[in-house]
């Protein structure tokens, strides 16, 4: 098998898991948060920065790949891993959540899905067999199944179909998917809707897949919701076999997942974000494109040893966003992905020294504290 997971330790007052991803690109100390380098790079970020942050494994998207440059493309230029030179892991989602995203732009169908390109328009099919194909192509370590990702809110009939659904799509995937050095994982969907959410679970686990992504979550919905769908699935899921939640990447929803038996995430928010002059910190966030720190001359966040922090001011920093210097983004980009990935470890390590429960309780009684005035 491509890619397996080792459990070294559960926290047992709590879900948390502390593991080992095996990839045919390393191992990954897990939890782990995964930068997201959806056009082949991780923006603003070379793969030289992220080796130096600690990182060893990013998210490629396969629907923006399939149409800049094309999946033939990176395959003729020896994969993924060569094209953009990144020696780590990669993860390639199937589009599914682009495609489905598109809206009034695209038709569903059981064969697959219609839609235009955000770009030209021009139209364009995926089907669960076309979203093997484009990551077989693409030579990621694992790949994820062609799933429908309902949208939020939607009524439970509409649900119990698309759930239905994901499930023969993920059969399909599994049915054509070949590559032997590329782990296939399927994605438990079932809306806010707890017992569907465990029917989707049960299905996927009969098909036996080696990790297991959940999906449709932080798609909008109120926290507490997403944390008791996160509760109805985990106890159905194989102990012996990674758990990744999809899309989530802010300090609080991290610990949470983690808490709740979650092993892998994954976000543009750091990235995103920090292109608007915001940083993440473990107390909050802090927008340094703020008046407020234009004469701060304390780093983005005190006790930090990012390279950001290390050697610049927030009124530096500041100065550089103002002015649109693709330096700032560089800076507020790094000291983010350092302080999640950092964070990660903390609480792996919390997990494995059975200290958890103090180090969430410690956390969240100091994460949203942080004013914008300090």
């Amino acid at each position: 098998m491509a890619v397996t997971y080792t459990l070294l330790k559960q926290c047992p007052q709590t879900g948390a898991r502390a593991g080992i991803l095996h990839t045919p690109h390393g191992d990954i100390p897990t939890p782990v948060f995964m930068p997201v380098g959806t056009q082949a790079t991780v923006k603003t970020m070379s793969p030289e920065e992220l080796k130096e942050i600690g990182a060893r494994i990013i998210l490629s998207n396969t629907y923006h790949l399939y149409l800049r440059p094309g999946h033939d493309l990176i395959a003729e230029a020896g994969g993924l891993h060569a094209f953009m030179n990144w020696e780590g892991a990669i993860l390639t989602d199937s589009g599914g959540f682009q495609v489905f995203s598109l809206g009034p732009l695209r038709k569903i169908e059981e064969a697959g899905v219609t839609f235009r390109s955000h770009i030209d328009g021009s139209e364009h099919f995926f089907s669960p067999e076309k979203a093997i194909e484009i990551q077989e192509a693409l030579g990621s370590d694992i790949a994820m199944v062609f799933d429908e990702c309902a949208p939020y809110p939607a009524d439970r009939h509409y649900i119990k179909e698309s759930l239905a659904r994901t499930t023969r799509w993920a059969e399909r995937c599994l049915k054509v998917h070949s590559r032997k050095d590329q782990a296939l994982f399927g994605i438990v969907q079932g809306g806010m809707f707890a017992d569907l959410r465990r029917e989707s679970a049960r299905q996927l686990v009969a098909l036996d897949f080696p990790g297991y992504g959940i999906g449709g979550l932080s798609v909008g919905e109120p926290a507490e919701i997403m944390y008791e769908m996160l509760e109805a699935v985990m106890p159905l899921l194989p102990e012996n076999k990674p758990r990744y939640l999809m899309g989530v990447g802010t300090a609080d929803y991290l610990i949470e997942g983690v808490k709740r038996g979650v092993d892998m995430f994954d976000c543009v928010l750091p990235t995103r974000i920090a292109r608007n002059g915001t940083v993440l910190t473990r107390e909050g966030t802090l927008t340094v494109r703020n008046a407020a720190y234009a004469r701060d001359f304390r780093p983005l966040e005190e006790g930090c040893n990012c390279y950001a922090c290390r050697n610049y001011t927030r009124a530096y920093i500041r100065h550089l966003i103002k002015t649109n210097e693709i330096f700032g983004l560089r800076l507020t980009t790094y000291h983010n992905l350092y302080m999640l990935h950092h964070f990660m470890q903390a609480i792996r390590a919390s997990i494995l020294n059975d200290t958890f429960p103090e180090f969430y309780q410690e956390f969240i009684a100091r994460f949203g504290q942080k004013k914008e005035e300090n």
